[in-house]
C-alpha cells in the first residue's frame, strides 16, 4: 500500500488534520510525522461572531509515527500540511523543510490548508505559484513571491492549497485524484521493460 505523510505538531487544527487522515486512510497507509515521536494535542478553531481573533479550544490527542529526521521522502507519494497553530513553529524545523523541498522538486502531490502555507513559504517553494490560504496568512505567501488567490481550492503544479476546514471536501477530492494519478505513473514505470 502506498504511503502518504501527514505532518502534525502541538496545536495542529483537529479538522484540518483528521479529515485528511481519515480520508487518506481509506486508500493509503497514512504516516504521521512530527518533530519527535510522541503524542501531540490538537486544537479546535472557531470564528465566533464579534471576535477579531480565532477562539481556540482543546481538541483530540494524536501520536506521531515518525520524527521528521527519520523520514525518507522516497517512501511516500504525497504530503499533507494541516493548519492550526502548529505551522507557526514547525516552519523552523530544517528536517521538515528538506522533506517539503524534496516533495515539491520531485513533483509529488503536496496538500496545504490554512496556516500550512507558512511551511511552504519558509521552504521557499511557492515563488511565482498561485496559492490560497486563510486571509490572515496571505502576507506569508506574498512575501516570498507567491500569488495569492482568494478561492476555496487552488492547484498550482503539484501543490493543492485550501483556505478553510469547511472546504476540505473539494481539497481532498483533488488531492486524492493527484495521488491516484501519481500511483498510476509509478506503476506504469515499473512495468516498462
Amino acid at each position: 500500500m502506498q504511503k502518504v505523510l501527514v505532518v502534525i505538531g502541538g496545536g495542529a487544527e483537529v479538522i484540518d488534520t483528521m479529515v485528511p487522515y481519515y480520508r487518506l486512510s481509506e486508500d493509503y497507509h497514512v504516516v504521521l510525522a512530527a518533530p519527535k515521536r510522541r503524542t501531540f494535542y490538537l486544537v479546535q478553531h472557531e470564528h465566533d461572531p464579534g471576535w477579531d481573533i480565532t477562539v481556540e479550544s482543546p481538541g483530540y490527542t494524536l501520536a506521531s509515527d515518525i520524527a521528521f529526521a527519520d523520514v525518507n521522502p522516497d517512501e511516500y507519494i504525497g504530503l499533507v500540511l494541516p493548519g492550526g497553530r502548529a505551522p507557526e513553529f514547525l516552519r523552523y524545523d530544517q528536517h521538515l523543510l528538506a522533506i517539503v523541498r524534496d516533495f515539491v522538486i520531485k513533483g509529488n502531490p503536496v496538500a496545504s490548508i490554512c496556516h500550512g502555507i507558512e511551511i511552504l513559504a519558509m521552504a521557499g517553494v511557492i515563488r511565482g505559484l498561485e496559492v490560497t490560504t486563510i486571509p490572515r496568512c496571505r502576507c506569508d505567501a506574498e512575501s516570498v513571491g507567491a500569488i495569492y488567490v482568494d478561492a476555496p481550492l487552488v492547484v498550482s503544479e503539484n501543490l493543492f492549497c485550501c483556505r478553510f476546514k469547511r472546504e476540505c471536501a473539494p481539497w481532498m477530492k483533488a488531492f486524492v485524484a493527484a495521488l491516484t494519478a501519481q500511483t498510476e505513473r509509478t506503476t506504469n514505470r515499473k512495468q516498462l521493460p
